[in-house]
């Protein structure tokens, strides 16, 4: 007997639909997949709070905690302001400041478009460095202004983080603070990203055996990122760096220079190349790239054997890490979803950690280097090609980068 029409086709259907469902589960459990909805509403009323530490809980604590007892600590700092350190949060508070010229890949958006990113800064430093910090977005792009403001402002906070200011500004801007103020003052934009580069290029290159100053470096993008990168693979023995911005190889003597990129010229390039990334890759052990621009499989190819790619720029890498995964040896990107993640929050919370802990005016360049030797140790027990650095989450990095920090300041003569 034949089966009626239709019978047969009901396992099919049957069997699409649950392939439809087990497809939408698997979906909705990727945490990469974000839906506007889930974000707008993690960020309703802001990411931050202010919490107590005294009990308010009577009418005797009150007291202790408010007037009248308040009265004496104040009296006692008017006395010796160097108690403020012992009975104030403000040596331990870090501010994050921002123009909001250069947000993530935003572009100058203004500060208050930036400020949601700036509570999420504050949140990572609470979270990964335990350390309290607020938000500060200033309604100005005038660099003597920003400094007046954190000048006067100085009492209030114990470090500041500067973040998305656009360059070359920012250089200015971090300069004048440093000299300004008897504190710690970093670009996070600039070091932390440097830091992190340092570190995952160090684990690369202990997984290939390699040394840093055989390598020749290529660095897409000369703003504040590329240039830090640079000036900290310089000082931890990089033996050829290439630097480029959009209008190809920065090199001594090209005209339009600003500056910074006249600076960073006279001590880079010294295989003497002119021309675009074409010219730059073609032979280069490493490249980094911390630009907007777009790299082709066809010029990864053409770089050196065992070759090392970090595609950095967020969300989305100058190549895809699959497409230079056919021709790398080791491959990073600044993304979550891929191996290898080179994330600041392995960096700032640590290095500010550390510094406010040794009591530091200021942050070196041997502090930073500290930190990145202090990243890679995190996972040199765990090293291979697609693990160069810890995960962004790994809860020993903050304190083994703020121990070393610490030391370092004090070997240093700044703690």
């Amino acid at each position: 007997m034949s089966p009626r029409p239709g019978l047969l086709r009901r396992p099919h259907r049957r069997r699409d639909a649950v392939t439809a469902v087990n497809e939408a589960r698997t979906e909705n459990s990727d945490p990469t997949k974000l839906t506007d909805e889930e974000i707008f509403n993690a960020h309703l009323g802001g990411k931050l709070e202010v919490g107590a530490t005294a009990s308010l809980a009577d009418p005797k604590a009150l007291s202790i905690a408010y007037t009248p007892g308040v009265a004496r600590v104040s009296k006692a700092i008017a006395e010796d302001a160097a108690l403020a350190a012992k009975y104030t949060w403000a040596h331990r508070l870090v501010v994050v400041v921002s123009d909001g010229t250069a947000v993530l890949g935003l572009g100058d958006i203004g500060p208050s478009a930036s400020l949601p990113v700036m509570e999420g800064k504050s949140a990572l430093f609470k979270t990964f460095g335990g350390l309290d910090s607020i938000p500060l977005v200033l309604n100005t792009t005038d660099v003597d202004e920003i400094v007046e403001t954190l000048v006067r402002l100085r009492p209030s906070f114990g470090a500041v983080n500067l973040e998305d200011v656009s360059a070359p500004r920012c250089f200015e801007l971090e300069q004048k603070l440093i000299e300004a103020l008897d504190c710690p003052v970093m670009h996070d934009d600039q070091h932390g990203t440097a830091v992190v580069s340092l570190a995952a290029l160090n684990g690369a290159n202990t997984v290939l055996g390699k040394n840093i100053g055989d390598q020749r470096v290529v660095i897409s993008g000369a703003g504040a990122a590329g240039i830090a990168i640079a000036k900290i693979l310089i000082a931890a023995g990089a033996g050829d760096i290439t630097l480029l911005d959009s209008r190809g190889i920065v090199r001594t003597g090209r005209a339009g220079l600003n500056p910074v990129k006249e600076e960073i010229a006279a001590v880079t390039n010294s295989s003497n190349l002119d021309g675009g990334i074409d010219v730059a890759l073609r032979g280069a052990d490493v490249f980094i790239g911390v630009s907007s621009s777009k790299v082709s499989e066809e010029l990864i190819a053409s770089m050196a054997d065992d070759s090392i790619v970090f595609a950095l720029s967020n969300p989305d890498p100058e190549v895809h890490p699959e497409v230079a995964a056919r021709h790398a040896a080791i491959v990073a990107t600044g993304r979550s979803d891929f191996p290898n993640q080179i994330n600041n929050v392995l960096a700032f919370p640590g290095i500010f950690r550390g510094a406010l802990d040794a009591g530091a005016r200021r942050i070196t360049e041997g502090m930073k280097l500290a930190a990145a030797d202090a990243i890679l140790a995190v996972a040199k027990d765990d090293l291979g090609p697609d693990r160069i650095v810890p995960s962004a989450l790994d809860p020993r990095v903050g304190p083994e980068v703020a121990a070393a920090v610490a030391v370092a300041a004090k070997a240093d003569g700044v703690a």
